[in-house]
């Protein structure tokens, strides 16, 4: 399966064109190569790493959907790994405390 297709299916993006446009930015990694290409096939037991908006996500693919279902059925298709949050010695930015 494409991976603008597979971005698309699983609810990462939220259309094909943004997809695309998304792994063509040329952030995007699969079994740790670099990918720009919109036509990069995916399969099952890849690892994809996502650059998100505040964070980045790796995920292991379990399966290839068929349709862009409902969210659980999405979900169903990967297995998140590690986010940058998880990784020693990286801490989410807290909000500053006010007494009140």
């Amino acid at each position: 399966m494409r991976i603008d297709k597979f971005l698309w299916f699983t609810r990462f993006a939220g259309s094909r064109s943004l997809a695309q446009d998304w792994v063509m930015a040329g952030h995007m990694r699969l079994n740790g190569r670099r990918i720009e290409r919109c036509s990069v096939g995916v399969k099952t037991g890849d690892v994809l790493v996502l650059p998100m908006r505040n964070r980045v996500a790796v995920i292991e693919v379990l399966a290839l959907p068929l349709r862009r279902g409902p969210a659980a059925e999405a979900a169903a298709c990967y297995h998140q790994l590690a986010d940058a949050l998880d990784a020693p010695g990286k801490t989410p930015l807290a909000r500053p405390q006010t007494d009140t």
